[in-house]
């Protein structure tokens, strides 16, 4: 088989993954363009006694980490989105078989591709879903975050399970 033929055999079998990651990336970019269509910066609405939906700008990374900063910070986190996506295929094709593992790491690429449009267009990262507990209120956050938080727990979970495997076949 020639090495054409080969990257294209690869290559089909992850578009379930890429799928899946522009699922993401269409649910997040959607519900993202309703907030900034409807909501002005800083607007909100409250949905229960702990939930409200709210228009947040986010220059930083997670939990506004260096959103202080004047601006270089975009193109930071805009390369290590670049990077990331180009890690993340690569290993979906080196492994399109393991479910749990292409499951969590597309979910963060849709998450991180998600993102990095936003960075792109408009200079910060737009969020909406913000709860709280009395006063205190945990970062909002958007489709994309949650989307890279759960391919997180799956990467996790996915490992715990490989090496729990791995012991239980060396007993």
């Amino acid at each position: 088989m020639s090495n054409t033929q080969t990257s294209s055999a690869g290559l089909g079998r992850i578009w379930p993954w890429l799928l899946w990651a522009l699922v993401i990336i269409g649910v997040d970019q959607i519900t993202k363009q309703m907030i900034l269509s409807h909501y002005q910066y800083g607007d909100w609405t409250p949905i229960t006694s702990f939930f409200n939906i709210v228009r947040a700008h986010n220059t930083g990374a997670a939990f506004s980490f260096l959103a202080g900063g004047s601006g270089w910070q975009r193109w930071l986190f805009v390369a290590i989105g670049a990077i990331a996506t180009v890690l993340i295929v690569w290993q979906l094709r080196k492994h399109p078989g393991e479910k749990m593992f292409c499951l969590s790491l597309s979910s963060i690429l849709g998450g991180a591709i998600g993102n990095v449009v936003d960075r792109l267009q408009h200079g910060y990262v737009v969020d909406f879903l913000d709860f709280y507990w009395g006063s205190s209120h945990f970062p909002a956050f958007n489709v994309a975050d949650m989307a890279i938080t759960l391919g997180a727990i799956l990467l996790i979970l996915d490992e715990l399970l490989r090496a729990r495997r791995a012991k239980n076949q060396s007993v």
